[in-house]
Formats: C-alpha cells, structure tokens, sequence
C-alpha cells in the first residue's frame, strides 16, 4: 500500500471529517474576512457617519438652501420651515428659470462662489461619503451573523472531538488555540459593529429622516448624489463665466 494510500484510510477513521474540515476552512478565512473585510466596511461606515456629521461646510449649505426654500415660499404654509427633506436636496436641479437654462442648483453654485467661495469644496469633507454608499447594513448584519454562526459551530466541533482519542488531538489543540485567541477579537468587532449600527441611525435622525424608512444606504446615496450635481452645476457655471469673458474679449478688441 502507498503513503497516499495509507493516508487515505487514515482520514476515513477521523471522526466526523467534514466537520473537522469546515472548521479548518473557517480558521483559515477568519483573518480575511473578519479583519480585511468586515473591519474595512464597518470603519468606511463610520467615518462616513462621523465625516456628514462634523463638516460645518455642509451644515453651511443647508442651511442656506433651507433659507433659499423659505423665503420661495415666504406667504405660505412652507415658508417657515425648519428643516427639509433629504430628497429635496436632488429636486434643485428641476427648477429652472424661465429665461435660461439656470436651476436653482446653477444659481446657488454661483451665490456661493461669489459669497462664500470657500463652502464650493465641501466635497473635501466627505472622504468616506463614496466608498460608504456602496455598503448595506442589512449584507453587514448578515456577515455578522455569518462570522458568528461559523465560530459557534467550530466551538462544537471543538466540543464534540474530546471523545475521538488520540486521532484528533492535533486537531483539538490548534483549535483551541484559534478559538482562544479570536474570542476576545470578536467582542470587540460586535461591540463596534453595535456602535457603527447606532451611528449609521444617529445620522439618519441628524438630517431629519426616520431610519427605518431612510436607512444609511439612501441618507449617504442622496447626499452623495447631490455633491456630484452641485459640482457639475458649478462646473458649468465655471464655463459658463468663461465663455462670456471671452465673447466680452472679442466684443472689445
């Protein structure tokens, strides 16, 4: 009989094997997934959160959009507001003037570069605002409970081996090891995921949406979508501004 042969019978004798090789394979992509993977997203979701919430730069803005709202409205029910929805952010791009082809995203772009040109570049604030759009809480719950599920069954596997004898005590002792030193690593990635969770609401609650009904993905995807608009608004100002400097250099020469 060869050594592959020989190797082959031996395997079959260990108990419950496949047990024993899904347990391996978690081991092996628990560094990757937990550390690389999950530990990425959930800091991307909170700087992100952190990040909207402490930019003066865009609190700035809203503000005075809000002002801009009230004072179109000024005479009616709306004129008063104290805050206004998300969604409305992406609807100043609708309303254009009757005379030209300027929005009211193009004529805020232009009231700020002309007052406050120093609020243009707010998109610097929000280093994380991208990357954190792409992510879903609910697919990082999942991947939570995934991770967790997958340590409980190697824990039982670990559990169920201390009657195989000798033949699995290699086995035992690497996992025990392993489970010995992820343990405290996973309290600590729950509680931070935990906390991330709490601040992905706290954000919706800070621009006046419900959670539930404007989760993390659709608060950080409407404002990520109003930065790109607000930037191409105040690029075509931009070239709007230069086009007509040009047409005056020609008119006085």
């Amino acid at each position: 009989m060869s050594k592959h042969e020989q190797y082959i019978l031996d395997l079959m004798k260990v108990p419950r094997m496949d047990a024993k090789l899904r347990a391996f394979l978690f081991k092996i992509k628990f560094n990757i997934q937990l550390t690389t993977e999950f530990r990425t997203s959930l800091n991307t979701v909170n700087s992100a959160c952190d990040e909207l919430r402490r930019s003066t730069k865009l609190k700035e803005i809203m503000k005075r959009i809000l002002y801009l709202g009230n004072t179109l409205n000024q005479g009616t029910t709306r004129g008063a507001a104290v805050g206004f929805k998300l969604d409305s952010l992406l609807k100043l791009t609708d309303t254009r003037s009757s005379t030209s082809k300027m929005t009211l995203m193009h004529y805020l772009c232009k009231a700020f570069a002309s007052k406050s040109p120093s609020l243009l570049d707010f998109h610097k604030d929000l280093v994380s605002l991208e990357a954190a759009s792409k992510i879903q809480l609910k697919v990082l719950a999942e991947e939570m409970q995934a991770i967790l599920k997958g340590l409980e069954k190697v824990k039982q596997e670990l559990a169920a081996s201390a009657n195989d004898g000798p033949i699995s005590e290699g086995f035992r002792k690497t996992l025990k090891e392993f489970i010995g030193q992820v343990e405290a690593e996973m309290t600590s990635v729950s509680d931070f995921y935990s906390v991330v969770c709490r601040n992905a609401d706290a954000l919706a609650i800070y621009f006046g949406e419900d959670p539930t009904r404007c989760p993390f993905e659709q608060v950080t995807m409407t404002i990520l979508n109003f930065v790109r608009l607000f930037r191409k608004c105040d690029e075509e100002n931009f070239k709007e501004e230069a086009k007509m400097e040009e047409v005056k250099g020609v008119n006085v020469n």
